[in-house]
């Protein structure tokens, strides 16, 4: 497997996709109630399989990344060959911009002298998709980019 499967909920929430790939690779309701049954690991594989290419699609999809921590918000614009990333370093660590209280503050002080913007383009790796993976597994999500592109107006 190369992501992670997907949870109960996704599953849920995908199950007529999930049916869909099951006919493609020929395995009727009955048969998928037999492979769970008779043969748990085959179809544990074939979970880890759906779940990957939904991950793929997924990932392919995806423009812009976004991961706040107390003090920082990293903006990601993913570009085919590299992504565009945006720094917010908040360096008073009595602001917290994951509160609103935080954010609040953050956005009626953005030129206060406790406010730096960074830039840098980073290169993929041979698996662009993957570097992708990872960096939701570290707690990015996935956006609109709203966010990148209002700091990208701002500061260039």
């Amino acid at each position: 497997m190369k992501y992670s499967r997907l949870t109960k909920e996704q599953f849920e929430e995908l199950h007529q996709e999930f049916i869909n790939f099951l006919a493609t690779q020929s395995i009727t309701a009955d048969e998928w109630a037999n492979l769970k049954t008779n043969k748990p690991e085959l179809a544990e594989m074939e979970l880890d399989v759906f779940s990957d290419l939904i991950w793929e699609g997924v990932l392919n999809q995806a423009g812009y990344l976004e991961h706040f921590s107390a003090q920082h918000i990293y903006l990601f614009r993913l570009g085919k060959e590299k992504m565009k990333a945006i720094v917010v370093n908040v360096k008073n660590d009595a602001i917290d911009v994951t509160t609103q209280e935080g954010y609040n503050w953050l956005r009626e002080n953005l030129m206060d002298e406790n406010v730096e913007f960074f830039q840098a383009d980073k290169d993929y790796t041979d698996d662009k998709n993957l570097d992708k993976f990872k960096m939701i597994e570290q707690g990015a999500v996935i956006t609109k980019g709203e966010l990148f592109e209002y700091f990208d107006g701002l500061i260039n």
